[in-house]
């Protein structure tokens, strides 16, 4: 058997592990991620004067999660109270689809009512809105096993840099490389992760203000989609726009608050997520554009959602390693932007 056969063997079975792991391995990512920002918030909390001198560690990092945990849960209230509230008032919107028909079948002389009407079996707001609210329960339903898998990594944590050393007691340089290679990875991944927050956050109180100027309702829960849906490359803050759209036109039964919200808030995106957040990132991803775009739809397919939203940290992860093996090095270059592994991070 020559190496490429052994190469494609040996991914394949990653994929069919990553596949039917999936219901073990997506809570553990969500419990790094969640251990990143931890660790990340409780850093940034040591600066402040008095808590951070005389707080213990330790103590910081409860506090952090206690912090971190409340802001999860609030927004989750107002997650699954919205879509409770969307379930129950859809029957209100049924005239508004009417005349959005009727609008449209003046505006360009077609005859949609016949076609929704044959698809009403399939078409239901209700059914649609049922769906996305159990996938929303299933992602709650297991925060359990989360909150547990961060528990643990954060037991294992104290341990870890002890055993580490044990582990490669033989080669001193060979700890301080793998040492110096787990921080590259927590640093990018951190930044990553506080840069993107950021940017959806403010890309998501902005959008609210447009849409509690509109009066569209459920604003709240429209502009967290909007936070949430940011963290997914590319296509993300598309889908974070059309829904909002979509929702406008059924609930004024016009296109008049739908146009204004399309072009507000994708002007919105465009300006943070061409010119704002690509000036706070730098050269810190050092991700080639098409590997970026690969990475989407490569996780998109095998985890949907999480996927997308793991990829480019994903992506950072694997240069990063790549780099740091000899053999594998030119690989890394070839994932990187510009080539330069080396650049400072």
């Amino acid at each position: 058997m020559n190496t490429f056969s052994k190469y494609v063997i040996g991914f394949a079975g990653v994929i069919i592990v990553l596949v039917y792991s999936q219901s073990i391995l997506v809570p553990f990512i969500f419990a790094l991620l969640l251990w990143f920002t931890i660790r990340v918030f409780s850093s940034i909390s040591e600066k402040i004067p008095i808590y951070g001198k005389y707080i213990p560690k330790k103590l910081k990092k409860i506090f952090s999660a206690i912090f971190i945990f409340s802001i999860l849960y609030f927004f989750s209230q107002i997650v699954l109270s919205s879509f409770n509230s969307i379930i129950q008032s859809h029957h209100n919107y049924n005239d508004n689809i009417s005349n959005l028909i009727n609008l449209i079948n003046e505006q360009f002389q077609i005859d949609l009512e016949a076609y929704i009407k044959t698809q009403t079996s399939e078409i239901s707001i209700a059914g649609f809105a049922e769906i996305l609210f159990d996938a929303i329960s299933n992602i709650i339903s297991s925060t359990l096993m989360i909150v547990l898998f961060t528990i643990f990594i954060f037991l294992e944590e104290t341990h870890f840099d002890k055993k580490l050393k044990q582990f490669l007691s033989e080669s001193t340089s060979n700890y301080n490389n793998l040492n110096s290679t787990l921080n590259k990875i927590e640093w990018s991944v951190a930044r990553y992760l506080g840069i993107k927050t950021m940017s959806s956050l403010l890309t998501g109180f902005l959008s609210f203000i447009v849409f509690y100027i509109c009066d569209l309702n459920f604003a709240i829960f429209w502009a967290f989609l909007i936070f949430l849906l940011n963290y997914i490359p590319t296509i993300g803050s598309l889908l974070a726009t059309v829904f909002p759209v979509v929702f406008s036109m059924l609930q004024f039964g016009d296109f008049s608050n739908a146009l204004i919200i399309l072009f507000v808030v994708s002007g919105i995106q465009i300006v943070i997520g061409n010119l704002i957040e690509p000036r706070w990132m730098g050269n810190s991803m050092n991700i080639s554009p098409l590997i970026s775009i690969i990475s989407l739809m490569f996780w998109g397919l095998i985890w949907g959602t999480t996927g997308m939203i793991v990829s480019v940290p994903f992506t950072v992860v694997v240069i990063i390693i790549l780099s740091e093996i000899e053999s594998t090095r030119p690989l890394a270059i070839l994932l990187s932007e510009k080539g330069d592994i080396n650049e400072k991070r």
